[in-house]
């Protein structure tokens, strides 16, 4: 997602969505342990995303 995307939604959609990509890093996690991930990337990209919100909640606390 990018930032701008990230930082028109509230606090209460950012927070679920950060528990929801901290889920698919952990099956990513999980899957290439394994394997079979088609996706190398998306851990990469989750990481990046969970980065992203945890700066805007950060942000937004500060202020």
């Amino acid at each position: 997602m990018k930032a701008r995307e990230l930082k028109e939604m509230g606090t209460d959609q950012l927070q679920e969505k950060l528990a929801q990509l901290n889920l698919d890093l952990f099956n990513f996690r999980l899957t290439a342990k394994t394997g079979n991930l088609e996706k190398p990337s998306a851990i990469r990209a989750a990481r990046k995303d969970i980065a992203r919100i945890k700066t805007i909640l950060t942000e937004r606390a500060k202020a």
